[in-house]
């Protein structure tokens, strides 16, 4: 793993990127895009991406920007990119259910990047992850789920069918509860994983039960949410090692991602009845081997730094 924070193997269709080294990724992909930028970003607060969203379609790029009308600083970056010139919309959360549009994606031209990273002003501090992929497969069902949003936003619901493959989204559907259980599920060997929130009973409750049959079930969580005090003691007493990520002030441990077996899962959702549920989520799954070489090297180094 580079000190960029940058991981992959092979031709590079798919690699995983982690931290502060996220947003070279997004600048990358922003600056050098020549036909589209696509993204839907639950928080919005960085000049820069701004800055470089509204030179992009100033160079004769289709620019489009989905964004959380709750967020202060989203509302604001809108605000700026309208006066750029790019075309954004809020998204039309249902505020009687409490959800937000907690999705992070960004598509330019032929690749995209899924994950929890937020462009919050001080994101980069955030222990997170990113996938960038140039699978044509996936790129295009997430674009597919840009325009569902898009369609949505604008007053035109058109939600998409439930599907197969590595692209999961929740409301519409419940397409990453049934992706992370069956992952659950099948797990033999190992549950790797890293979450900002773990409070859903279901996900607890097969959690222990992928213990009790074996498998190597450990789990890094962030110590600054409150709400993982309980589920962390229940998953403890059932033989689940759980231990806390030692976050520097100011920041947060605010992944949600998994690894079982061989089969690695993130993106936006935490394991939480909100996130799997209620909210709009979007995670994206890879067997790339390079990948989960990548991430196992960290979480080890996380796992060896966390306490218990």
């Amino acid at each position: 793993m580079g000190r960029s924070g940058e991981a992959g193997v092979g031709p590079g269709d798919v690699r995983l990127w982690q931290d502060g080294a996220i947003f070279q990724l997004v600048g990358r992909m922003i600056d050098s895009a020549h036909a589209r930028v696509l993204v839907e970003m639950y928080e919005l607060g960085r000049t820069e991406i701004v800055a470089s969203l509204g030179a992009a379609q100033a160079r004769g790029v289709v620019v489009r920007v989905i964004t959380d009308p709750t967020v202060r600083a989203s509302r604001d970056s809108s605000g700026q990119l309208d006066l750029l010139g790019v075309a954004s919309r809020a998204y039309p959360i249902d505020d009687g259910r409490h959800q937000i549009d907690h999705v992070k994606l960004l598509i330019a031209d032929a690749e995209a990047a899924v994950g929890g990273m937020n462009w919050g002003r001080h994101s980069e501090r955030n222990h997170d992850y990113v996938l960038e992929t140039r699978v044509a497969a996936d790129v295009d069902r997430l674009a597919l789920v840009f325009e569902q949003d898009w369609a949505l936003a604008g007053g035109h619901p058109a939600p998409l069918p439930a599907w197969t493959g590595a692209v999961a989204q929740t409301f519409p559907g419940t397409g990453i509860r049934d992706v992370l259980e069956a992952a659950l599920g099948r797990a033999a060997r190992r549950v790797l994983a890293e979450v900002y929130t773990l409070t859903d009973p279901a996900v607890i409750a097969e959690l222990a039960i992928a213990s009790r049959r074996g498998a190597d079930v450990r789990l890094i969580l962030d110590p600054n949410q409150e709400y993982n005090l309980y589920p962390s003691s229940l998953l403890r007493s059932a033989g689940v090692d759980a231990r806390w990520y030692p976050v520097p002030r100011g920041a947060l441990l605010h992944a949600k991602i998994g690894l079982f077996d061989d089969e690695l899962l993130l993106g936006s959702a935490n394991w939480t009845l909100s996130g799997l549920g209620v909210n709009h989520e979007l995670d994206i799954t890879t067997e790339d081997g390079g990948v989960i070489a990548a991430y196992r090297t960290r979480f080890e180094a996380d796992w060896s730094r966390s306490q218990e």
